[in-house]
């Protein structure tokens, strides 16, 4: 063990994990832990951006570990990260994947001075607003973590509604490839979202085409990015929907494939575009073939928690936060990086027109979830909704609830592909 923390030592001082001066005696101390690089221009890359934004604010110390993860680093546990940031004075620490879920509790435990927050897991949703009733009975919730543990994340399932309907808008066959992660709840409800985003903008925004000529493609890797032997490769599986009919792919993995791939098809001839996801600059990769980014903004979250950790207030939580439904600009939607967790930036790709129904689609949705007849409800979400295997979700005009939401079991019914 001693070797093992040797080596990570040497990792902290020369691979740049330390992306701020050490910290003083009376100083702020933030690990950051990643589940990528954290150039993945993606998830990682946000969770970065997110450090340095605390950073810039507070002046505090950020500790960032890189690609934590089985191929990566094989013999590096959460454990033995956290020793470190700990002894370099960490007081809070965002392990950010619902990957280190049950880790983040068993470090939690063992370093109970320390506020931990894993993004994006359900360690803590029984300190929840959407844990009640007998409804909750129907989930097998976690107990919960020790008391220094807690959880956020955003409802990126709306800015993922918003990458459907731009699909839909731009598709000329109908035929939208989705270029999945690893399959869990999270991702089957990111998914669904964006089709439910497609079907709706078929029906409501085109004269041409309607919800059911919609055919809406998923294809899972096995991970939030490629491992060679490990997962498939990305390249490929988007290569394989355009080659099979696809002219759009929207993205649901930690990295740029799918937009690299419909650029490379774009610049060919073969009019092919992609939406990538989790970071304000996915389409730098291929701008031309690009319909815009549903990303995160994780760098208002973060502010948060540190703020309160530091003044004392902050206490175990679970929070789901909406975007900022107000900031709706020139260049897409909640776009005020002290403002909203999420967002959705266009691309070169789309059009005048396409950007203009996207705003007003983007409108809907806005009026929608921040009217008080449909609190604790989510645009799209609502009957008649079957599972994919014909099990009913919601009934005619009945909201589907935030945690079926949460925790879907299945992809909806008239969705191609796995589930489970």
């Amino acid at each position: 063990m001693f070797r093992k923390l040797a080596l990570l030592s040497l990792v902290f001082a020369l691979v740049g994990i330390l992306i701020a001066p050490a910290a003083a005696q009376d100083e702020v101390v933030v690990g950051v832990v990643l589940v990528g690089p954290n150039d993945d221009r993606g998830w990682s890359t946000s969770h970065h951006e997110a450090g340095e934004y605390v950073a810039a604010k507070t002046g505090a110390t950020i500790l960032e570990f890189e690609s934590l993860n089985p191929a990566d680093s094989p013999e590096t546990t959460l454990m033995d990260v956290v020793e470190l940031m700990v002894d370099e004075g960490a007081s809070v620490i965002f392990t950010t994947s619902d990957s280190f879920e049950e880790d983040t509790n068993v470090v939690a435990a063992a370093f109970p001075d320390v506020t931990f927050i894993n993004i994006t897991g359900s360690n803590a949703i029984q300190a929840s607003d959407i844990v009640m009733g007998d409804h909750a009975m129907m989930h097998d919730l976690p107990e919960l973590p020790p008391a220094n543990v807690g959880n956020f994340n955003t409802y990126m399932e709306l800015p993922r509604m918003i990458a459907g309907c731009a699909a839909a808008l731009a598709s000329e066959s109908g035929h939208i490839g989705y270029l999945g992660a690893l399959i869990n709840p999270e991702t089957r409800r990111l998914v669904a979202s964006s089709y439910l985003g497609a079907r709706y903008c078929a029906d409501n925004y085109r004269d041409d085409m309607s919800a059911d000529d919609i055919t809406f493609e998923v294809k899972w890797i096995g991970f939030w990015f490629h491992i060679p032997g490990v997962t498939l490769d990305p390249v490929e599986v988007a290569q394989q929907m355009l080659d099979g009919g696809a002219d759009v792919i929207i993205s649901g993995i930690d990295t740029t494939e799918a937009i690299t791939v419909a650029g490379r098809y774009m610049a060919e001839g073969d009019t092919s575009y992609g939406v990538p996801y989790g970071n304000v600059n996915g389409c730098s990769e291929a701008p031309d073939a690009c319909l815009g980014s549903a990303y995160y903004n994780w760098g208002p979250a973060y502010l948060s928690v540190v703020e309160r950790v530091l003044d004392g207030s902050w206490s175990q939580e679970w929070l789901w936060w909406e975007p900022k439904w107000d900031e709706i600009g020139a260049d897409g939607f909640y776009t005020d990086t002290d403002y909203s967790v999420s967002g959705y930036v266009f691309g070169d790709g789309l059009g005048m027109e396409h950007r203009e129904t996207l705003t007003a689609f983007a409108q809907e949705i806005h009026d929608f979830q921040t009217d008080p007849m449909h609190a604790g409800e989510m645009f799209l979400w609502s009957g008649p909704l079957n599972l994919q295997d014909g099990t009913q979700l919601a009934g005619d005009m009945e909201p589907v609830t935030l945690l079926d939401i949460w925790f879907i079991p299945q992809l909806l019914e008239g969705m191609i592909g796995a589930s489970e």
